[in-house]
């Protein structure tokens, strides 16, 4: 029987939908090498920050993946999913003494998640094409006004700066780099029999290859940003993480970035929701 309008599907309700997210920024944190990256063991390019950092935030962010897939099975405006993403940052902030862990993430996955419940409430079947759908369908309007508002955060502003596509501009086209690259790459990833640690590797590089990441532009500008597209580029031409030395080939890359300061915290942002649909799916 189809539930009713109101009522969540009982397998995509707002809880699960939440918990997925939370998992997936695990998945993410604990995948290593990634170059420029915080790991378990590895603070990358960041020396503000390290895992215990990261696991501060998820504690403080688990709540807020259910509060905003239920805003978003409620039917909620943007407005109010925006205020929910607003609260979030500063349970995030008093969480980590003020350091950014993840502002991009709270972001993103809070869309997915929102969307997703939205898809739950109304008893749709969830397939990435169906949460995309749904989410530019419901807020790609008011995303794409969000994108023309001038930023004063450092990766909104180097984007503007060099012209290229933010976080905002991705999420109102219903973000492109998710559908069209990190998730055949990872699904690809996973036919070819890779473990999930590779699979989630090569994902991560295939969305570096592609991606406007504001957060190497903001460390490096398109110097840097372009770098790092070359050699996620090479990684993947040369193998990627399913060769013999692919893990060696990533932690020499990951040297690289060290030296240069450079972290596609963007790519890393799109990796976790890759992370978060394969749960769901």
């Amino acid at each position: 029987m189809r539930p009713h309008p109101a009522q969540a599907a009982p397998e995509l309700v707002p809880q699960k939908i939440g918990h997925a997210a939370t998992l997936a920024l695990y998945d993410e944190l604990a995948l290593s090498p990634k170059p420029g990256l915080v790991t378990l063991t590895d603070r990358g390019s960041h020396a503000d920050m390290d895992a215990h950092t990261f696991m501060r935030s998820l504690f403080a962010l688990r709540g807020y993946f259910v509060r905003i897939a239920e805003l978003g099975a409620a039917g909620a405006p943007f407005d109010a999913l925006e205020r929910c993403g607003i609260a979030a940052e500063a349970r995030m902030q008093a969480a980590t003494g003020g350091i950014n862990t993840h502002r991009g993430a709270i972001f993103m996955l809070g869309l997915l998640c929102a969307s997703a419940g939205a898809l739950g409430a109304e008893g749709s079947g969830f397939t990435p094409a169906t949460l995309r759908a749904t989410l530019t369908v419901r807020w790609g309007g008011a995303l794409a006004a969000r994108a023309l508002r001038p930023s004063t955060l450092p990766g909104g502003m180097a984007v503007r700066r060099l012209g290229l596509r933010g976080a905002s501009a991705e999420a109102a086209l219903g973000f492109p780099t998710l559908f069209e690259t990190a998730w055949p790459a990872l699904r690809a990833a996973r036919a070819c029999g890779l473990a999930a640690q590779a699979a989630r590797l090569n994902t991560l590089f295939a969305t570096m290859a592609v991606l406007d990441d504001s957060n190497l532009a903001s460390r490096g500008g398109l110097a840097g940003l372009h770098f790092a597209q070359q050699a996620a580029r090479g990684y993947l031409a040369e193998g990627g993480a399913g060769r013999a030395c692919g893990l060696e080939a990533a932690a020499a890359i990951g040297t690289a970035f060290v030296r240069r300061n450079l972290s596609p915290g963007g790519a890393a942002d799109t990796l976790a929701a890759a992370c978060w649909l394969e749960r769901l799916v």
